[in-house]
């Protein structure tokens, strides 16, 4: 069986509601969408927040499918969208907290949301992929999902471009001006 084949047959066993297939869905994709997610929320707690949704809507509405698009392309769309929306109400609540902490008596609205950390990273490591992390974080939302689909999933443009719904040449673009962003933002601390 080829794999469009392949990916057919599972679908329609996903539209079932057959265990095992939805099983073997998590189990190959759930590192992909985690890592994915953990480009755009700030914390591992988050991110598993974001794959758990992801997989509870799409087993929820995998029959509404139309398979236009890879079962990986619709993932990813999924983990994008969620994950952005997480980060907005992230943002929205923490804008909140400091309006609030204007009027309150003692409150202060302080955030420093941790690293994402490996026990295997040194010290150095660590600090080096937080200021990075920071960085993407900090690019426009669009760069962002670019640079983290192609540097840390390894998509290709077109696999990119179908996941955003968008042309190759617009990927390209906002790849190159993610990376120019990067290079002004993070060459003050290249040499220290």
């Amino acid at each position: 069986m080829n794999e469009q084949a392949d990916e057919l047959h599972r679908l329609e066993l996903l539209r079932k509601g057959d265990e095992p297939t939805f099983r073997w869905l998590v189990d190959t994709y759930q590192t992909r969408v985690f890592r994915t997610a953990l480009a755009i929320v700030p914390t591992p707690e988050e991110a598993e927040d974001v794959a758990q949704e992801v997989f509870e809507e799409v087993y929820r509405t995998v029959g509404q499918f139309r398979g236009e698009a890879s079962l990986s392309t619709w993932l990813y769309r999924l983990t994008t969208s969620r994950a952005l929306k997480k980060e907005r109400d992230r943002k929205r609540k923490k804008r909140f907290a400091f309006l609030t902490s204007l009027f309150g008596p003692d409150e202060s609205a302080t955030y420093d949301p941790p690293d994402f950390q490996t026990p295997e990273t040194s010290l150095e490591d660590r600090e080096r992929t937080g200021l990075i992390n920071r960085a993407v974080q900090q690019l426009a939302e669009s760069q962002q999902i670019a640079f983290t689909l192609h540097y840390q999933e390894e998509l290709s443009y077109q696999e990119i471009a179908a996941v955003m719904q968008t042309s190759v040449s617009a990927v390209e673009s906002l790849l190159f001006r993610a990376r120019q962003t990067l290079r002004k933002r993070l060459t003050p601390y290249r040499n220290s």
